[in-house]
């Protein structure tokens, strides 16, 4: 990721190229795939709301349990004078008090790959905080992308990472991502992140297969985008919503499952499936605070503090580019 900063907000849509060539590349492979960060179009950046609301879905209530409680440290570690960047910002729901906390922010940077949803909740954020700039950027933050300029100089950037995203991606992912993140801080750069924490799998197996379905839309929702998009003609009720937890693994697997022998077309390219053929669409994996502690040193972080639930189902870190 550049640190190169250009004037201001700055908007960069994702090229739609991009999301074609990704398609067509994750179902021309022989164990079908598709990127999870195509779930958040308008209407996936709505379902994934309403999936934060379930009852099964603990991750987001205890995430926010231990913001409520624990802000005023976090922001502490933070520092002052900081432009706190918040990858795959969403709604910024856990945002609101970590913003009623830090000590005269320069800036805060929502960064999502879905501009409208992220617009209007930069718009609403603007309205609440009239005292810290919002500066939305619309982009994939595994890609390059530039921070804006704010009005008040910065003393330094740090990145505000929730929602256990992280365990989306596999190990060698992860850690690349962790890179990006260090060079884009900088020296003593410092990162807030959320992650899940391992425990009971029947726990785990209901938060991502709830009683009202709402996960199946969210996940057949790639689907729809890709036909609405990319002129797919994907027979959305010929697929299933799949989710295991795979507890040697340490990881959620989400699929979409062929529910038939059925072809797909999408532009000239053609895509045979054979019955219960499953298209990998997201992994999400679980740590221990120490495991995840280990993953962040190869990259350069330093666990300096870390807060969880009472239950120990969710924590939030700490960490500190260390690296020269």
């Amino acid at each position: 990721m550049a640190s190169v900063t250009v004037p201001n907000t700055v908007e960069q849509p994702v090229v739609e190229s991009a999301f074609f060539n990704d398609v067509v590349n994750g179902l021309g492979r022989p164990n079908k795939s598709l990127p999870c960060k195509y779930f958040y179009d308008e209407r996936g950046s709505q379902l994934f709301d309403q999936i934060c609301d379930l009852d099964e879905y603990y991750l987001t209530r205890t995430e926010q349990a231990i913001m409520d409680q624990y802000a005023d440290q976090m922001a502490a570690q933070l520092g002052e004078r900081a432009m706190l960047v918040e990858f795959g910002s969403g709604s910024s729901t856990k945002t609101h008090v970590l913003l009623e906390n830090l000590i005269q922010p320069s800036a805060y940077v929502p960064l999502d790959i879905s501009e409208e949803h992220l617009l209007k909740t930069a718009s609403a954020l603007r309205l609440k905080f009239p005292h810290i700039e919002v500066l939305p950027v619309v982009a994939d933050f595994t890609r390059d992308f530039a921070l804006p300029v704010p009005q008040i100089e910065a003393s330094h950037a740090a990145v505000y990472f929730p929602g256990s995203t992280i365990g989306n991606f596999e190990t060698a992912a992860a850690q690349e991502l962790l890179k990006n993140i260090a060079n884009l801080l900088g020296a003593e750069g410092g990162l807030l992140v959320g992650i899940d924490l391992k425990k009971d799998p029947a726990i785990i197996h209901a938060a991502y297969n709830d009683s009202r379905n709402v996960t199946d839309e969210f996940n057949l929702n790639i689907l729809r985008r890709i036909n609405q998009e990319l002129d797919a003609d994907f027979d959305i009720d010929a697929f299933e919503h799949s989710a295991v937890y795979d507890q040697d693994e340490g990881r959620v697997e989400i699929s979409l499952v062929s529910r038939c022998e059925q072809t797909v077309n999408l532009a000239e390219h053609t895509f045979q499936f054979f019955s219960g053929e499953e298209i990998f669409t997201e992994y999400s994996h679980k740590y221990s605070v120490d495991e995840f502690a280990r993953l962040a040193t190869t990259a350069g972080f330093s666990l300096h503090k870390h807060w969880t639930d009472s239950e120990n189902l969710f924590a939030v870190l700490h960490l500190v580019n260390e690296s020269d």
